[in-house]
């Protein structure tokens, strides 16, 4: 089986991520004083690793679903993996037309893994020339993520950094140094963003200690510091997210929001960029900016983004060659072309914790929060669906995640990249906290997750007396 690059690296990688300076704004195009409005849209690609290869091997869920093409929706695997590749075709294409496209990407540590263990070259080469064409780099901005799709506020706080570096690692091995401090703006899996201090204060401190300059985050999941809905305006321009903890600490990173929800078909029929032409410009502190939609999709699942979002997507980039005023941008060029101090972005918060917080001084004890807790304020954060708890019904998941994560760092209290058993233990862990796990209900899924637990316990306890 071929591994995964999870660890080993960090070195080389906190070093490359350190280092400042522009990435787009000295290769756009783009003059943000003659815009009125941009278009923001990224795609989300994302397949779970799953212990259903012959003899119970660790494959791609993509693999499974080509090896049994009979089983419910199995049969759109190849459509799946078509659309993996797909902007590789697209985006040149219009380059040629003479348009001046942008996408983002946002592609789990799961998949870009999963497609190597399948020798899809297909896929591979697609999305390494899209990372590392000097040409492409102009057009398309990775976005980094948690390399096992995990769920941030229902994940234990150390893993989120693990989670943060592995995905670090699987980029640069597939993708280059280079390729990497190119990715600056950071996805949320399922867009859950924590709202628990602790938690969400850990986030933001890893997101930056790993050198990411913004995150890309769902409206419904954050709020004013006064408790209460983004004003219409924010929604379109940059914000600052702001995480506290108890001891008086502060992190803050910039936020681009997306708006209306999970409907896939926003970005599915290009509805960022139709929004975008009846939006104008805004005040920014002493400045005024255009106003940006940001979108996410799924990059494959539902009819719309397997059928139609191509032909979508080349019709709204024609189209916004042809009427000057409103263009496709990514976030890290819009936010490196404003060149504005983030002091002058409005500050927001996760959405809760003006209930959870209200009233306590800068600094708090673990019993006061907990009692707020226990009062009723809920702690499980927000995600691109509210009407989905990723943490009731789930015990049968959440207790041996959380177990398996205690053993881990008890045998492992710093890393040992040199260590097999590490590797492994810590690719379980990463894979056992993936979301799929808990949103595909009880049964097959969840037993998967119970033979990955088993599989981390094993790896620990053989560990533990062979030390």
């Amino acid at each position: 089986m071929q591994e995964p690059r999870l660890c080993g690296q960090e070195a080389a990688i906190r070093a490359a991520m350190a280092e400042p300076g522009t990435y787009w704004s000295q290769h756009s195009t783009l003059q943000l004083d003659q815009l009125r409005s941009g278009f923001a849209c990224a795609l989300h690609m994302h397949q779970p690793t799953i212990p259903a290869g012959s003899g119970g091997e660790l494959i791609s869920h993509l693999q499974y679903m080509l090896e049994h093409p009979g089983e419910g929706d199995n049969h759109n695997a190849e459509p799946f993996a078509q659309c993996y590749r797909r902007l590789a075709d697209l985006i040149p294409e219009l380059i040629e037309q003479g348009c001046n496209p942008r996408i983002m990407l946002d592609i789990s540590g799961n998949l870009l893994w999963g497609a190597e263990q399948m020798g899809r070259s297909d896929i591979t080469d697609a999305w390494r020339h899209l990372a590392c064409d000097p040409l492409m780099q102009r057009h398309v901005e990775w976005l980094g993520t948690f390399w096992g799709h995990a769920v941030a506020p229902s994940t234990p706080i150390p893993d989120l950094r693990l989670q943060i570096e592995a995905w670090q690692h699987q980029f640069a091995s597939a993708f280059g140094l280079e390729a990497l401090q190119r990715v600056r703006g950071f996805s949320l899996p399922e867009m859950a963003l924590p709202n628990h201090p602790d938690t969400l204060f850990a986030l933001v401190d890893a997101l930056q200690q790993a050198g990411y300059r913004w995150v890309l985050l769902q409206e419904h999941s954050v709020e004013t510091l006064a408790g209460g809905p983004l004003s219409e305006a924010q929604k379109y321009l940059p914000n600052r997210l702001i995480a506290r903890n108890g001891q008086g600490e502060r992190r803050e990173i910039t936020a681009l929001i997306k708006t209306q929800g999970s409907d896939t078909k926003l970005v599915g029929q290009m509805q960022p960029y139709y929004e975008a032409l009846s939006r104008d410009r805004l005040p920014l502190g002493d400045i005024s900016v255009p106003s940006l939609v940001s979108q996410i999709a799924d990059g494959e699942n539902g009819g719309v983004m397997m059928n139609e979002f191509p032909q979508a997507f080349l019709q709204a980039h024609q189209r916004s060659a042809a009427e000057p005023g409103t263009a496709a941008i990514n976030g890290s060029e819009y936010l490196e072309l404003l060149d504005c101090d983030p002091a002058a972005f409005p500050s927001i918060q996760a959405a809760g914790q003006g209930e959870l917080l209200q009233g306590l001084e800068e600094r708090w004890s673990a019993q006061q929060l907990q009692e707020r807790i226990e009062a009723g304020c809920n702690v499980e954060g927000a995600s691109w669906t509210n009407d989905l708890s990723w943490v009731k019904g789930y015990e049968s998941v959440l207790e041996p995640m959380q177990q398996l994560s205690a053993a881990f760092h008890q045998r492992y209290p710093r890393a040992l990249p040199s260590d097999p058993i590490y590797q492994q233990a810590l690719l379980h862990l990463l894979l056992l906290e993936t979301s799929c796990f808990r949103y595909w209900g009880q049964g097959t899924w969840t037993d998967y997750a119970r033979e990955l637990h088993r599989r981390g316990q094993e790896l620990l306890s053989h560990s533990s007396q062979s030390a």
